[in-house]
């Protein structure tokens, strides 16, 4: 693995993700041009992240079956399609389809992780999983920053059409660019789904899923709802404006690039505890948006930096758990992440739209509350061996 073919990756994530995220700073014109009321706009993002869940579930399995550099040329192909109907929608049902149908094929990332790590050598796996996972980052904030500066100058359907195009062409720089993936005898999928599906018995795992569940929606209501209040009286910011908040959160989360070197040095129980920490105490600060804008900057950052940092400390302890497994174990972690910010996107706009923001700020904490207690509840019990663990065995990852 060159770096070409790393950024070739990373760019991949970076575009797959965004077309999940790319409603959130759009969404007043998006709803105002498709007669959506205002109580219903996080709907334009749960869409994709409830089509998002579906695909991790169905296709990341695929990655064990089919050849991944072809798989992920396809979906990039079929990502492009929904951002098409998406940004040619007439009606609000049809850019649900749209959002919906990209939401399924953006599971790309999961598989070009997969495809990462696959055809790095070991001693470079990890460096190499680091750069193309910052695509994900890069997106997810990015897109933000990009989508707010695109809306205004050419309404929000341009922010799908320039989607649209890059993984268009993508799809086949993927295709002609990648290396070959060779693996070995690939497993049956009735197969894969079972094992799949046997990890949500695994304490470890539920655990840390609960965590990453309460994180996401957390940062779904922040992400989803804040574009509201900015638009609205004192501030009247325009979709720019507000889209360059992407900035401040991609700050705080290249800032916990470092969290996966203290779990390399065994803080990684101790690093989720302080981030949690972190995510509860940025809600204070942005609860002071109708006031402050310069604490509800603190905020975007202190609350990017807390989920960037258990984010990654989740994925290092699950790896670690289920080393034999990791494909699988990373999409099945990500469905938590995939309901967890759907619920945070559909409830946010519902409750500014009923209390104002202090409707978001009140869940965006108690989810916080609720994911810290989580994280003290599995420290708690970690030392003790799970049923089928015997004494000896209780020291392996996967039975704490």
């Amino acid at each position: 693995m060159n770096g070409r073919t790393r950024l070739l990756l990373a760019v991949v994530c970076g575009v797959a993700v965004a077309s999940v995220y790319a409603g959130q700073p759009v969404l007043g014109p998006m709803g105002h041009d498709l007669c959506v009321p205002a109580g219903s706009l996080g709907w334009f993002v749960a869409a994709g992240q409830l089509g998002y869940l579906t695909g991790l579930v169905l296709l990341v399995p695929l990655g064990d079956l089919l050849d991944r550099r072809r798989l992920i040329a396809a979906h990039l192909a079929l990502v492009a399609a929904g951002t098409a109907i998406t940004a040619a929608a007439p009606v609000a049902w049809a850019a649900f389809s749209g959002l919906a149908a990209a939401g399924v094929f953006a599971v790309v990332v999961q598989t070009a992780v997969a495809y990462t790590a696959s055809i790095s050598p070991p001693a470079e796996r990890g460096r190499n999983l680091g750069i193309v996972t910052s695509g994900v980052v890069i997106g997810i904030l990015g897109v933000r920053v990009i989508a707010g500066v695109l809306a205004d100058l050419w309404g929000w359907r341009s922010v799908y059409l320039a989607l649209t195009l890059l993984a268009a062409v993508l799809a086949v720089l993927t295709l002609t660019l990648l290396p070959a993936d060779v693996r070995p005898a690939p497993a049956r999928y009735g197969q894969v789904l079972r094992s799949f599906g046997g990890l949500f018995a695994q304490p470890v795992f539920l655990g840390r899923g609960l965590i990453a569940f309460f994180l996401f929606a957390s940062f779904g209501t922040l992400w989803s709802g804040m574009a509201l209040p900015l638009a609205g009286a004192p501030w009247h910011l325009s979709e720019a404006q507000i889209g360059l908040l992407g900035v401040a959160g991609l700050a705080g989360a290249l800032g916990a690039a470092r969290s996966g070197r203290w779990g390399d040095a065994g803080h990684t129980r101790r690093v989720t505890g302080l981030a949690l920490g972190l995510l509860l105490a940025s809600w204070l600060a942005i609860g002071q948006l109708p006031w402050s804008l310069p604490l509800l900057v603190l905020g975007v950052v202190l609350l990017d930096f807390a989920v960037q940092a258990v984010h990654v400390s989740n994925q290092h302890t699950l790896t670690a758990a289920f080393p034999d497994r990791t494909s699988t174990t990373i999409g099945a972690y990500m469905v938590f992440y995939a309901l967890g910010s759907a619920l945070g996107a559909a409830a946010t706009t519902a409750l500014f739209d009923a209390a104002g923001w202090i409707g978001p700020t009140v869940l965006g904490a108690t989810l916080a509350l609720c994911a810290l207690a989580t994280w003290s509840f599995s420290a708690h019990t970690a030392g003790r061996p799970q049923p089928g663990c015997s004494p000896d065995a209780a020291a392996r990852p996967s039975c704490r």
